[in-house]
C-alpha cells in the first residue's frame, strides 16, 4: 500500500509538471499584447513597454518560464494583471457558485442516471430499456447553452418558478443562492446523466449475469436485495469512477451554462482572463483545475478499496 502512494505522488508530481509546462506556453500562444489590452488602443508605446516592464513580460520567454515554476512551487499563483490581485484570492472569491453548481449537477446526474441505468439493465431489451438508452442519447446530444436558453424561457420567464440568472445580491442568503442555481444545475446535470446511466447500465448488465447472482436467486433470496445488495455493490467501482469523473468535468467546464445563466464563477472568470491575455489568472486557474482533477482521481483509487476489499494495490 505505501509503495502505491509512493508511486501515486510521484505520477501526481508528474503529471502537475507536465500541466505547468503546456499551461505557460499555449497561454503565450495567444494573439494580442496583454499591455496594449490593458491600456486600450489609443496607448502610447512607451506607456505599453512601461507596463510590460512592470508586469515581467519584457523579459525573455525563458526565464518568465522558470519564475513562474518558482512561483508555484511557493505556492504563489501570482497577481492577475487586470485585477491587480492575487490569482489565489480571486479565484477563492469565484470559487462559491463553481462548487455549489458542480455539487448540484452531480446530484441531479446521479438521481437521474443511477436509478434509470439499474432499471434499465433489470430490464434488458424492454420499451423501458429502449427509452432510457435513446434518452441518455437525447441529453448527450442537446447543446448546454439551448437547453438553458429554454429552461430559462419557460420556468423562468413565462412561469416564474426560477430566476433566469445571477447569483443573488450582495444580502443574498444561501438558499436564494440555491434558488438561482437550481435551473443551471439542472442543465448541467441533465447533460452529465447520460454518461452515467450508459456506465451503470453497462455496468449492471455485466454483473447481473455471473454466477452468484443466479446462486442468490436460487437461496430465495429476494430480487430487491440481489440487484441492490450483490448486484449494484459488485458493479459501483466503474459506477463511482464515471461518477469522480464526472464532478471534475462538472467543475471545469461549467463555462457555457456559467455565462447563459451570468453566474459569477470561475467559468466566467477563466474566459474573461482569456479575452484580456489575463496570463496569471489563465496560468492559475488552469493549474486549479488539473491539481483538482488529480486529486479526484487519487480520491477515487481510495474509494474502490470501501466498496471492494477485494481491492488490491
Amino acid at each position: 500500500m505505501s509503495s502505491y502512494l509512493l508511486k501515486r505522488v510521484f505520477g501526481m508530481i508528474i503529471v502537475v509538471l507536465i500541466v505547468l509546462v503546456l499551461v505557460f506556453f499555449i497561454a503565450r500562444l495567444a494573439p494580442g499584447d496583454p499591455a496594449i489590452l490593458l491600456l486600450g488602443p489609443d496607448a502610447l508605446p512607451e506607456d505599453a513597454e512601461i507596463l510590460r516592464e512592470r508586469m515581467g513580460l519584457n523579459r525573455s520567454i525563458i526565464v518568465q518560464f522558470f519564475s513562474f515554476v518558482s512561483q508555484v512551487f511557493q505556492g504563489d499563483l501570482g497577481n492577475s494583471i487586470f485585477f491587480d490581485r492575487p490569482v489565489l484570492e480571486i479565484m477563492a472569491s469565484r470559487a462559491e457558485p463553481t462548487i455549489l453548481l458542480s455539487l448540484m449537477s452531480l446530484f441531479v446526474a446521479v438521481m437521474i442516471a443511477l436509478p434509470i441505468g439499474i432499471l434499465s439493465a433489470y430490464t434488458r431489451g424492454s420499451l423501458f430499456d429502449q427509452s432510457a438508452v435513446a434518452t441518455a442519447m437525447l441529453a448527450a446530444a442537446l447543446p448546454n447553452f439551448w437547453v438553458g436558453l429554454m429552461m430559462q424561457k419557460y420556468f423562468g420567464t413565462e412561469l416564474g418558478w426560477f430566476p433566469v440568472s445571477g447569483y443573488g445580491g450582495p444580502d443574498a442568503t444561501f438558499l436564494d443562492h440555491i434558488h438561482h442555481l437550481i435551473l443551471p444545475s439542472i442543465v448541467l446535470g441533465f447533460a452529465q446523466s447520460a454518461l452515467i446511466l450508459r456506465f451503470s447500465r453497462a455496468s449492471m448488465l455485466d454483473v447481473l449475469g455471473d454466477d452468484y447472482i443466479r446462486t442468490a436467486r436460487s437461496k430465495g433470496i429476494s430480487e430487491r436485495v440481489v440487484v441492490l445488495k450483490h448486484a449494484l455493490r459488485n458493479a459501483m467501482i466503474p459506477i463511482v469512477t464515471v461518477i469522480g469523473m464526472s464532478f471534475a468535468l462538472l467543475i471545469s467546464g461549467a463555462v457555457i451554462t456559467e455565462r447563459v445563466f451570468n453566474l459569477p464563477g470561475v467559468g466566467s472568470l477563466i474566459v474573461g482572463a482569456v479575452l484580456r491575455r489575463d496570463y496569471p489568472m489563465i496560468q492559475g486557474a488552469l493549474i486549479v483545475v488539473a491539481v483538482m482533477y488529480v486529486l479526484i482521481n487519487f480520491l477515487i483509487d481510495m474509494i474502490y478499496l470501501l466498496i471492494d476489499p477485494r481491492v488490491k494495490y
